[in-house]
């Protein structure tokens, strides 16, 4: 067996579109993450940037199972004792609706330079509309 290497300039890059109304959070969550990675593609190599775009629109209409709205919370901490501010996540999705979505897919690409990397080729939307009709997005099925 041999590590196929494939130079950037001969990646195949695609735009993908989905719609995030009435999908489950982490679902949504781990096929983006598998297709922004690369790992769909048969030249798949863990150390480089060979993943899609992706645009997800409709993010403020994600559904999540049993009782999440009031029992996930986001935390944050200011950097002083006492500073640590909890947010559940239905404060969240009024507050900042792409903020959940962003979050798990962040939590499932890798913690290095290439994780942070691949975070940018994500583009999440709150409403159904989007900037990026040029690129003619593909829909995809999760």
């Amino acid at each position: 067996m041999e590590t196929i290497f494939v130079k950037p300039k001969d990646f195949d890059r695609k735009w993908y579109i989905v719609d995030a109304e009435g999908k489950t959070l982490g679902r949504i969550a781990s096929e983006v993450a598998f297709v922004l990675r690369g790992k769909n593609k048969p030249y798949y190599t863990p150390h480089q940037e060979c993943g899609d775009y992706v645009v997800i629109v409709n993010a403020e209409k994600v559904v999540v199972s049993g009782d999440k709205l009031s029992a996930k919370k986001y935390y944050r901490h200011s950097g002083y004792p006492g500073g640590l501010t909890t947010t559940p996540l239905k404060d969240m999705l009024a507050k900042k609706p792409t903020f959940p979505l962003e979050r798990a897919i962040r939590g499932m690409l890798p913690k290095n330079r290439l994780g942070r990397k691949l975070f940018k080729n994500l583009k999440v939307y709150a409403g159904p509309n989007h900037p990026h009709t040029a690129q003619q997005p593909l829909p995809l099925e999760i």
